[in-house]
This record gives C-alpha cells, sequence and structure tokens, in this order.
C-alpha cells in the first residue's frame, strides 16, 4: 500500500465521521496540515501518527490496510478461497519510512487479536517506530540478517533464528548489513484497537 492507497483510506475513515480536517486534527493532536499532506498522499505517516489517528476515528490500527472502493479490485481476496487463507497476491503491502520498509500483511483475517507480516528491511533500513501494546511479539528471520533492539539489549539474527518478547517494551529492528532482510513478524495483542 503507497502512501496514497493510506491516505485515501484516512480520508474515506474522517467522511465517514462525518468530521472535518480540523476537528480530525483536534482531536488526535495532529496538525491539519499533516492530515492534509497524509489524505492527499504526500506524507508517509509514522505508526504513532497512525495510532494517534485510528484512536480519534475509533477503529483498530488495521482499519487503515483495508481497501477502499478504488483499491478493491486489486486487494480483494481470491474468489473461492476460504476467510482462513491470504493468497499471495491478495497481501496488503505498505511501504514505511525513508529506508523503504516493505510490511506485507499475511494474516487472513484483519479481526482478530493476531496479526503476522512478512517484513523485508533493505541493506542500511531500520525501523524505530514500532507499535507498542499489551501482549506479545516474535518472528523468524528467513534471509539476510537484522540486529534487533529490546528493552536496551541488542541481538544480531541470522536466518533460521526466532525471537519473541513482550509487545509493551522499546524495541527496533534494524538492517545494518549490505542485503535486505526477510523475516516473519507475529503480533498477538490483548487490545483489540491495535
Amino acid at each position: 500500500m503507497n502512501a496514497a492507497v493510506l491516505g485515501e483510506r484516512v480520508r474515506k475513515l474522517r467522511n465517514e465521521r462525518n468530521l472535518t480536517i480540523a476537528e480530525l486534527a483536534d482531536r488526535s493532536g495532529l496538525s491539519s496540515g499533516l492530515i492534509s499532506q497524509i489524505e492527499r498522499g504526500r506524507s508517509n505517516p509514522s505508526v504513532r501518527t497512525l495510532q494517534r489517528l485510528r484512536s480519534a476515528l475509533g477503529v483498530n490500527l488495521w482499519a487503515f490496510l483495508q481497501p477502499t472502493e478504488s483499491n478493491t479490485a486489486a486487494a480483494s481476496p481470491t474468489s473461492g478461497s476460504p476467510s482462513f487463507i491470504r493468497r499471495k497476491a491478495d497481501r496488503l503491502k505498505l511501504v514505511k519510512g525513508k529506508s523503504g520498509i516493505l510490511e506485507e500483511l499475511l494474516s487472513p483475517r484483519s479481526d482478530d487479536l493476531m496479526r503476522f507480516m512478512m517484513i523485508t528491511i533493505p541493506a542500511g533500513g531500520e525501523s524505530k517506530d514500532m507499535l507498542l501494546g499489551q501482549g506479545r511479539k516474535g518472528g523468524c528471520v528467513f534471509s539476510g540478517r537484522a540486529r534487533l533492539t529490546v528493552d536496551g539489549e541488542t541481538g544480531d539474527l541470522e536466518p533460521g533464528d526466532a525471537f519473541q518478547f513482550p509487545a509493551d517494551v522499546p524495541h527496533r529492528i534494524a538492517n545494518p548489513y549490505g542485503e535486505p532482510v526477510v523475516l516473519i513478524w507475529i503480533m498477538s495483542f490483548l487490545d483489540p484497537h491495535l
């Protein structure tokens, strides 16, 4: 999902609630200018910004990844697939940050308390802005190498290495190496709004 598609979704959610940009700005504590830039696809918001918008709009964070009418054809489930399967062609994608981290939603459903994604971090990329909440996070590295910092402790990860930690502690994942890293990231939250 690119910034334009995400912006379209934010605008749709705001309009469904009959809110002006100024009213959403007031509720979220964000500037009207930033919300306008997000809605026009000119800003790629951080996770913290999305959390503030989520709270102000009364939706869970994954509502931003659901398709709108204009991109439903590209994101609609493959016909004949059971609801417990998400086909590769139907993955919702989000590119984050200046380093171009690609997150692909693998979870077949968006209303459960567990989510899992495939994350590709290019060489030199780092995700500093991580979602915090009650629950657990974990994952496994498929290819490349990564550096994971959890609550101030850092460890290097290689293909096949797995990890798990409480979701409410500060953490970040980085790729200071020369090739992309691909990993599965699993989140289990107790708060259904995340």
